[in-house]
């Protein structure tokens, strides 16, 4: 259930990310590929998906593919960019290990304010232009 906020938990978000990645990789998702990507139980991937398609976050009928309702799909987008920018800051900005800068961005995809997010974007165009700048004097 959404929060006060109107945030959805880090589980749901990593549900709903699952899904997404699936659906993109395989253009399908079915539990038991969700309960291998996330590495957790399929009983436990039932209870999410119940819990997701009574959000309205997904649609799934047992024994069915899992998608994403429209918003659903907004969620997980917006889960994935805030993954995958912090990855890129990790790596290419602070130049931490991929695999150490994966399992950071996972947790802190979940924490981090959306004021900082659009911050640490700012941060990292004006580190780029300035890159571009340096490498054309």
């Amino acid at each position: 259930m959404k929060t006060k906020n109107n945030k959805l938990s880090s589980s749901k978000e990593d549900y709903l990310e699952a899904i997404a990645v699936l659906k993109k990789d395989g253009g399908i998702a079915r539990v038991k590929d969700i309960s291998r990507l996330m590495n957790v139980k399929k009983p436990s991937v039932t209870d999410a998906l119940n819990t997701l398609s009574k959000d309205g976050l997904i649609i799934h009928e047992r024994y069915s593919y899992v998608d994403l309702t429209r918003e659903g799909e907004r969620l997980a987008l917006r889960v994935q960019k805030r993954h995958d920018v912090l990855i890129k800051f990790l790596t290419e900005i602070l130049n931490i290990d991929r695999h150490i800068a994966t399992e950071d961005a996972c947790r802190m995809e979940h924490t981090i304010s959306p004021e900082t997010f659009e911050k640490l974007i700012k941060f990292m165009r004006s580190i780029e232009i300035a890159k571009k700048h340096k490498r054309k004097v």
